[in-house]
């Protein structure tokens, strides 16, 4: 049984186009592009690019020196330079480091856990769902599920992906950029750190198609809505701490992360959800999940028989699924989405029929048959609101 749903990485060969992530990452076949250039210092878009002088200051202030960071030292992945600690999250702009083909070479990365590696006695509270296939999300995406998206970031194994979604920011009305995600997409947990290079991509791949049909698309079509820049990320002190890979599974229900994003070229002052087309409320006190009649989760699976090409999504009652008494109890439900997908929202209708986030998609078994993501309670909440009060006063 699969635990945490690891970020997918990027593969050799030149024909595995497409691939999202959900749990580890891999080495890709191709160099980066490591020529510098300087994040946003508006970050609505609107200015000249350069290395706003906060970064600067924490590059300095963590050892690293900013030019030899643009030509390659990110590639450090040391203990000593591998920043882990929440509000130590560094992410300059790379200009053109991730290209189209680039993106589209990620895979999910060599999983060597096996059936059973969840254990049983792991508090089991509800049966287990029936498998739910997967289904495709109809498109143009940007206008079918506007504001989910492809989350690429590098590892100290290559490069990998996740799915992510733009959610409303109450100090920015109609104006958010912040996404919501997986901790395990953007932090190693207990014997890592944050992962580097971090771009979402909204409605990546907006017409859908296979992984064969993507490398002959025009750029538009696969990075429709640009890329944005992870500026500041935060995720759960208990992840921090104690999460990881199959031993990390008892974290899952502490795994989610918020982080706030940048272009990495000129919007026109224009903000991710009005670029992306939409964002979503995020439920911090949903209903107790046994009168909770449907969910959905999306995501893009990027292992077999998916290829990460497309997006897609299940649709289930939620049951419970509990780690350990003293933790928050996970959704559950029967789903057939592969590594890829992790990070992916997970909706319900709010009482205005609108759809509200209230968790992602964090881990499942293998082979999927079900899937489950964690309550966002006063913990999300708190995170959430010192994220959104940060940047109250700036974009």
């Amino acid at each position: 049984m699969r635990s945490i749903r690891r970020p997918v990485m990027a593969a050799a060969a030149l024909t595995a186009v497409v691939a999202l992530t959900a749990t580890g990452c891999g080495p890709s076949d191709e160099p980066a592009n490591d020529k510098p250039t300087n994040a946003a210092g508006d970050t609505s878009g609107g200015g000249k690019f350069e290395i706003p002088k906060e970064i600067q200051d924490k590059l300095k202030e963590h050892g690293f020196d900013l030019d030899k960071w643009k030509n390659g030292e990110w590639k450090n992945w040391s203990k000593d330079k591998w920043l882990r600690e929440a509000g130590e999250f560094i992410n300059p702009i790379i200009k053109d480091f991730w290209n189209p083909d680039k993106i589209g070479k990620a895979k999910p990365p060599q999983d060597n856990t096996k059936p059973g590696d969840v254990s049983e006695d792991q508090g089991k509270t509800d049966p287990e769902p029936d498998a739910v296939p997967a289904k495709a999300v109809g498109t143009p995406y940007d206008k079918t599920a506007p504001g989910v998206g492809l989350l690429v970031f590098s590892t100290p194994e290559g490069d990998a992906r996740c799915t992510a979604t733009v959610v409303k920011d109450p100090a920015h009305p109609g104006k958010s950029n912040l996404v919501w995600t997986a901790a395990h997409c953007v932090h190693a947990g207990k014997n890592g750190g944050w992962y580097r290079n971090l771009i979402f991509v909204p409605s990546f791949n907006k017409t859908g198609g296979t992984a064969g049909e993507i490398k002959n698309k025009p750029f538009e079509e696969r990075v429709p809505k640009g890329k944005w820049w992870a500026d500041d990320l935060a995720t759960s002190k208990e992840w921090i701490k104690d999460g990881g890979a199959v031993p990390g599974v008892p974290m899952a229900p502490y795994d989610f992360a918020l982080m706030h994003v940048k272009p990495e070229e000129n919007t026109g002052g224009k903000s991710l959800e009005e670029i992306a087309g939409g964002a979503y409320d995020v439920n911090f006190n949903a209903s107790p999940i046994g009168k909770i009649p449907s969910l959905t989760a999306q995501g893009y699976p990027a292992e077999a028989p998916f290829d990460g090409a497309s997006l897609q999504q299940c649709t289930d009652k939620p049951t419970r699924l509990s780690m350990a008494a003293e933790k928050p109890t996970m959704y559950r439900i029967g789903c057939t989405m592969t590594a890829g997908s992790s990070g992916g929202p997970w909706f319900t209708k709010g009482t205005d029929g609108k759809l509200q986030l209230i968790s992602n998609m964090s881990m499942g078994p293998r082979p999927a048959k079900w899937a489950a993501g964690p309550h966002l309670g006063p913990e999300a909440k708190s995170l959430f609101d010192a994220m959104s009060q940060k940047w109250a006063n700036k974009q």
